[in-house]
């Protein structure tokens, strides 16, 4: 009886692991297309709508967090999706130009990191390869400053900038 009862569960742990990496293989490496006619998601954060995801990024809320004060607000936000690495690499570039978001800097080692900017804003893109096989995902993460009094000729303490 407890024999069977033993079979009877890693019978259904691996049917479980089976339908989760099936599933996960359906739907791995989505390309996400060269043209900028791809619907994006919406974004969480209505103060950066600048920045533009292709769709097929979810949001992790738990591992996003944002400020915002009388001279500065900004953020971390964390995304991940089931997106072929290189192809979001060339629609995050594509798409931040289209923004008006000046490269100013690129470096990669097994992880690729943007740095754009605007006359008051920030945005460093990070993108990177989650777990290898069937259960991974590709995840973004942005960290995005904007100074608010700098945009009102103001210094952080509120003072005018001569």
């Amino acid at each position: 009886m407890i024999q069977i009862q033993k079979n009877m569960i890693w019978l259904f742990v691996g049917m479980t692991i089976l339908l989760f990496m099936i599933s996960g293989c359906s739907k791995r490496s989505q390309p996400v297309g060269q043209d900028l006619g791809i619907p994006a998601i919406d974004n969480p954060v209505e103060s950066h709508d600048d920045i533009i995801l292709p769709k097929g990024l979810e949001w992790n809320r738990k591992k996003s967090m944002a400020i915002r004060t009388a001279s500065f607000s900004g953020g971390l936000y964390y995304y991940s999706g089931r997106i072929e690495v290189t192809s979001l690499k060339d629609y995050m570039k594509s798409s931040m130009a289209n923004n008006n978001w000046k490269l100013v800097g690129e470096a990669s080692s097994g992880e690729t990191m943007y740095a754009f900017v605007k006359p008051n804003k920030t945005c460093m893109v990070k993108i990177s390869d989650g777990l290898v096989g069937a259960l991974s995902s590709t995840v973004v993460e942005l960290y995005v400053t904007v100074d608010l009094a700098a945009a009102k000729g103001l210094n952080p303490f509120g003072e005018p900038v001569n």
